[in-house]
């Protein structure tokens, strides 16, 4: 192995690691969430925000840490997110009642909004050219994997319950993690080319109207159905929503004609394809997140599985998704531009298929083939869509396009679990069995899919010759 190949896995290593840190503590949050109320006194609201904590800080603030890298340099954010991360991870696992934890929680959620957007932009800017495809390969296997990895490690860590800390392990774990990545991220990072420093101030504005937008969108998604409120106020909170990230993206554009430093460059919005590659991205991780929700839901109140056990159930999934993960890099370009339109219809197949096994039992064997192909076809239609995307847009522009992807998907996920998660619990609560229960999530999960191969055929057509895009200041200024 060369000098060069080992800067780039040592790199790669610290830069991913964090990710998977950030990726999977929501679902770790939630296999040790039983274990949390048992041990820890409150009111449910305030139980339920040791979940909801985390991704509503962390979806509000992924656009300012994005913006914050561009302007102080990717790398310092990213160890200032992970120092932070560990810290926070540090202050759940010792945290001795329900509020301290929310708290710990909401500075976990912004620790990891500062690492996380920092990971594609170092990735684009620093990873040689010809290692970059894989390289995105393998960020795309831990941002799509690790909700269900979170879900093995957390069953794991509550089931062993090692020194009497049950649920405390689950956040003490990533302690010593982040202080070995801190350690050899100094090393790792410091030599890295830097940005010259930017003075411009940063945009406060665009960051309360995004708050106040993501924060009237997933707020009541999150939080509306435990709390008691009427279907009909959780959706017109994210009609509202919606309206104001337009408003948001709206002020933005009208923020870089005038050169004055926006939050988040949406000229990055305007190259060939990245607004229908960013839909297919979130209706694939969208329906994931509302499938897993399901079939967790299914195994274990249906049939019985422990956490672990339906952890366990769900490891072929990730693993046909590591499989096809790595080896879409190594496909031939043409493949590469099939896969993203080819896999949202397979893996619509699959849930359906998988919908009617577990209306009756779970056969192990065919179930596990099933899940396989799932996760082979979710990553044939997202991994080659992150790659496409990456390598449209300008190297300066990284941290914009991350931020987007980290948004948009984050939201898909919350909307997927709301809406799939939402109608399978409703027909629970019908007393629906069988096929009954099981089959009408699959079939709006599998249309969602079918809509998200149209989106993806449109952001993989050929680009016609055309004028080079604006760009604002963050697209202007690429690192070397």
């Amino acid at each position: 192995m060369t000098e060069s190949n080992r800067r780039t896995a040592a790199l790669l290593t610290v830069l991913l690691t964090g990710q998977a840190m950030a990726s999977m503590d929501t679902s770790i949050a939630a296999v040790a969430a039983p274990a949390i109320r048992a041990d820890l006194a409150g009111p449910p609201a305030v139980q339920q925000l040791v979940l909801a904590g985390y991704t509503l800080t962390f979806a509000v603030l992924v656009v300012v840490g994005a913006r914050l890298g561009a302007r102080h340099g990717s790398p310092r954010i990213f160890r200032l997110g992970l120092a932070g991360f560990t810290l926070a991870s540090l202050a759940c696992g010792l945290a001795p009642g329900p509020v301290a934890l929310v708290l710990a929680r909401v500075a976990q959620g912004a620790a990891g909004a500062l690492m996380v957007p920092q990971v594609l932009a170092l990735i684009q800017s620093a990873v040689p050219a010809a290692a970059r495809a894989r390289a995105i390969g393998a960020y795309s296997m831990v941002l799509a994997l690790g909700v269900a990895a979170g879900q093995v490690l957390g069953g794991l860590l509550v089931t062993l319950d090692l020194g009497g800390l049950t649920w405390r392990l689950a956040f003490l774990v990533n302690v010593p993690v982040g202080v070995v990545l801190h350690l050899a991220g100094r090393r790792v990072l410091a030599g890295l080319p830097a940005d010259p420093p930017r003075r411009e101030p940063l945009d406060l504005p665009g960051a309360f109207l995004l708050a106040a937008a993501m924060l009237t969108v997933v707020l009541p998604l999150v939080l509306g159905g435990d709390l008691g409120w009427p279907l009909w106020v959780r959706a017109a909170a994210a009609a509202a929503g919606a309206a104001g990230l337009r408003l948001f993206l709206g002020y933005e554009a009208r923020r870089a004609r005038r050169d004055a430093a926006p939050l988040l460059d949406v000229a990055v919005l305007r190259h060939p394809g990245v607004p229908a590659g960013l839909l297919a991205c979130c209706v694939v991780m969208g329906c994931y997140a509302g499938f897993l929700f399901v079939l967790t839901l299914r195994l274990q109140d249906g049939l019985g599985f422990t956490a672990l056990a339906a952890g366990v159930a769900f490891l072929p999934y990730a693993s046909g998704f590591a499989l096809c993960g790595l080896a879409v890099a190594r496909l031939p370009e043409r493949a590469r531009t099939v896969l993203p339109v080819a896999g949202p219809p397979v893996l619509a197949a699959v849930v359906v298929a998988l919908a009617a096994l577990a209306a009756a039992g779970w056969p192990w064997p065919a179930a596990s083939a099933l899940l396989v192909a799932g996760g082979a076809a979710h990553a044939a239609a997202f991994s080659p869509l992150v790659t496409r995307l990456s390598a449209v847009v300008p190297a300066g522009a990284g941290a914009a396009l991350s931020a987007a992807v980290s948004t948009g998907t984050l939201l898909a996920a919350v909307l997927g679990v709301t809406v799939v998660g939402g109608l399978h619990l409703a027909l629970a609560a019908a007393g629906r069995h069988g096929a009954a229960l099981t089959l009408p999530p699959a079939l709006l999960t599998a249309g969602l899919l079918l809509a998200g191969a149209v989106a993806a055929r449109r952001a993989t057509r050929p680009a016609p010759e055309a004028r080079p895009v604006p760009s604002g200041p963050e697209v202007v200024g690429s690192r070397p």
